[in-house]
C-alpha cells in the first residue's frame, strides 16, 4: 500500500459514500464465463492475459494474448473480407449502424455494468458512451450516404469537362482504441469506418476489451459481416506497432507521446493517420457568469469519469472579482460529491482505472501542496472505498513549477486560477502545448461565442464543459497542437476513411490546339476563356 492509499490520510477525507442499492448485480453476476467465452471467441491469441476491475482490483477475467503472428492473420481476414463489404451498397451498409442504434439502446444495462466493472466509472458517466454511441450511429447511419456519394464538380473547360469525384474505402483500419472509453471510443469511431465500406482491426486496451468485444458481437448481430471486424488484444508496445505495420490507415486514441510514435510508424509506410492525443483543458469564468450554473457545470467538467476524459477541464481560470464567490460555490458542490462502486446509479464519482492513475494524481496534489498551494476540496485517497479512489480536489495557489500546472493529470484534479481581464485569460489559456477542448461561461452568448474563437482548442464550450460540442456530431472533434491530428464526427471523421478520385471526362474538343489551331492561337484562346470564367465568376 502506497502512502496516498494509507487509512489515516484517508481519514480526513470529505466526501460521502453513496450506498449500495439492495440486490445490485456483482461483477460474478456480470461479467461470467459464459459471457468471457462468447465474446472471446472471435479473438485470436495463443497466449494468455487477464483484465481487472478497479472497483476492488481483483481479475474479471482470463483473455486470450494476440501474437504478432495473430495479427498479421487478423489483417488478412479483414482483407479478405472488405473487399464484398465494399461492394455492398452504401444504404445496406447503413441500416447496419440503424440497428445497431436500437440495440445498443434497448441492451444498455447490460454494458453499462461491463463499462462500470472495467473503468470504475459512475454510471451516469458510463451512460455517456451509450449516448454517444447512440448518437453517432444514428448520425452516420442517415448521412452516410449524402457524405459519400459521388459529388459533381466544375470542369476545366465548362460544359466540356465532366468532373466526378469519387470516395473509396481505405481497405482495413487499424484502430488502437484507449481504455477511458472503451465503448465510444472503440465501436463509435470504428462506425464510420464500416460504413465508409472499410473493414477494422482493433486493439482495445486489454483492461478494458469486454466492452469492446460485446460492441462487436452486437454490430454482428445488427448484420455486419463477422470478419470484416476483427479484434486483437495484447501488450500495447507489443501489439499496436504491429497493428500500425500492417494497415491501410490508422485510428489511434491516447496519449501524445503514443501518438507520437504512432504517426512515425505510419509516416514511414506513407499511410494516413488520426490521432486524439493528451489534452490540458481550460475553463473560463467570465465576470458576468451565473455563478451557480457555473459552479455546478465546472463539477461535470473537471470530475466526470474522475477526470479521466481527454476534454476534461484541469485548469479553471476565474475573473478575480468574482473568484471567492464562486470558488465557495465550486468547493461546496465538489465536498458533497458522492462516491461509490455500485452497479446503479447514485454515485457521483468512481474510481481511477489503476494504480498507476493514481501514483499521478498523488504525485501531482503532493508535490503542489509541498511547494505552497492550498486544497480547496478533496487531496485525498480513499482506499476506504476501493484501492484507487481518489477524493475530486480543487487546488489553488498553483505555480508554474508545479507539475500539476502543465502536465496532463488524466484525474480529479483541478488548479484554479484568477485573472483580471479577457486578454489575460486568453492568453493565459491559450499557453499550453495542447489544444483539444475550452469552456467558456458567461451571461452574454456572443461575447461567449468572441472569446470562444480565441481560444487554440479544437473544440470550445459556452456554458457547458464539454458535452455540447461533443454531441454535436455533424461538427468536427479533435485537436489542434500536440492535441492531435485529424476529426472525428461530422463529414471530416468518415470522409478520412476513404480515398478521394477524380474522374474527368473530356468530351468534343480536347486540352490542346483543335480545328486548325496553332499552338499561338490555342494560348490566346485559353487567356480570353480564363478571362471570361473569372468574370463570370466561375470557380
Amino acid at each position: 500500500m502506497t502512502d496516498a492509499q494509507a487509512p489515516e490520510k484517508a481519514a480526513t477525507g470529505t466526501n460521502p459514500v453513496a450506498p449500495v442499492p439492495p440486490g445490485a448485480r456483482t461483477a460474478a453476476d456480470v461479467v461470467t464465463p459464459e459471457l468471457v467465452a462468447q465474446l472471446t471467441k472471435a479473438v485470436a491469441g495463443s497466449g494468455r492475459t487477464a483484465n481487472h476491475t478497479p472497483f476492488t482490483g481483483e481479475k474479471l477475467a482470463d483473455l486470450p494474448e494476440s501474437t504478432p503472428e495473430d495479427v498479421a492473420a487478423a489483417f488478412e481476414r479483414a482483407r479478405a473480407a472488405q473487399a464484398a463489404w465494399e461492394r455492398t451498397p452504401v444504404r445496406e451498409r447503413a441500416a447496419v449502424l440503424l440497428r445497431f442504434h436500437d440495440l445498443v439502446l434497448e441492451r444498455q444495462a447490460e454494458v453499462l455494468d461491463l463499462i462500470q466493472l472495467e473503468t470504475g466509472k459512475a454510471r451516469l458517466h458510463a451512460h455517456e458512451e451509450v449516448q454517444a454511441v447512440a448518437v453517432a450511429a444514428r448520425h452516420y447511419g442517415r448521412k452516410a450516404p449524402a457524405y459519400l456519394r459521388p459529388k459533381r464538380h466544375t470542369g476545366a473547360m465548362p460544359t466540356l469537362t465532366k468532373v466526378t469525384e469519387l470516395r473509396h474505402p481505405r481497405g482495413v483500419v487499424g484502430q488502437i482504441a484507449p481504455w477511458n472509453y472503451p465503448l465510444e471510443l472503440s465501436v463509435g469511431d470504428a462506425l464510420p469506418a464500416f460504413v465508409a465500406g472499410n473493414a477494422v482491426v482493433m486493439k482495445p486496451d486489454t483492461e478494458t476489451c469486454l466492452t469492446a468485444l460485446w460492441a462487436r458481437d452486437l454490430l454482428v448481430e445488427a448484420g455486419l459481416p463477422a470478419e470484416v471486424f476483427q479484434v486483437v488484444l495484447g501488450d500495447g508496445p507489443v501489439v499496436g506497432p504491429e497493428v500500425v505495420r500492417h494497415a491501410d490507415y490508422v485510428s489511434f486514441t491516447g496519449s501524445t507521446r503514443t501518438g507520437r510514435e504512432v504517426a512515425q510508424g505510419a509516416a514511414a509506410r506513407l499511410v494516413g493517420v488520426s490521432l486524439e492525443l493528451g489534452g490540458k483543458n481550460a475553463m473560463l469564468v467570465l465576470q458576468d457568469a451565473d455563478l451557480d450554473r457555473a459552479a455546478a457545470g465546472a463539477v461535470r467538467a473537471c470530475f466526470s469519469s474522475a477526470g479521466q476524459l481527454c476534454i476534461s477541464i484541469e485548469r479553471l481560470y476565474v475573473h478575480e472579482s468574482i473568484a471567492d464567490a464562486f470558488l465557495e460555490r465550486f468547493a461546496a458542490r465538489t465536498r458533497a460529491m458522492r462516491l461509490g462502486t455500485a452497479l446503479a446509479y447514485g454515485a457521483d464519482m468512481g474510481s481511477l482505472v489503476g494504480e498507476r492513475q493514481l501514483e499521478t494524481v498523488t504525485r501531482h496534489v503532493e508535490e503542489a501542496v509541498a511547494k505552497g498551494a492550498r486544497v480547496l476540496a478533496g487531496g485525498v485517497a480513499r482506499p476506504d472505498v476501493g484501492p484507487y479512489f481518489f477524493e475530486p480536489t480543487i487546488l489553488d495557489g498553483v505555480t508554474e513549477p508545479m507539475a500539476v500546472c502543465g502536465e496532463e493529470t488524466f484525474g480529479p484534479v483541478v488548479s484554479v486560477y484568477r485573472f483580471r481581464t479577457e486578454d489575460e485569460a486568453v492568453d493565459l489559456a491559450n499557453n499550453t502545448p495542447y489544444g483539444l477542448n475550452s469552456s467558456v461561461w458567461t451571461k452574454d452568448g456572443r461575447r461567449g461565442r468572441a472569446v470562444a474563437a480565441r481560444l487554440r482548442a479544437g473544440t470550445v464550450n459556452v456554458n457547458e464543459g464539454y458535452a455540447a460540442a461533443y454531441g454535436s456530431v455533424q461538427s468536427p472533434m479533435g485537436g489542434m497542437k500536440d492535441s492531435g491530428l485529424g476529426r472525428r464526427h461530422g463529414s471530416e471523421g468518415i470522409l478520412k476513411y476513404t480515398e478521394a478520385q477524380t474522374v474527368a471526362q473530356q468530351r468534343l474538343l480536347p486540352m490542346a490546339p483543335a480545328l486548325g489551331m496553332t499552338d499561338e492561337k490555342y494560348a490566346q484562346f485559353m487567356s480570353r476563356s480564363l478571362r471570361l470564367m473569372k468574370a463570370l465568376r466561375l470557380k
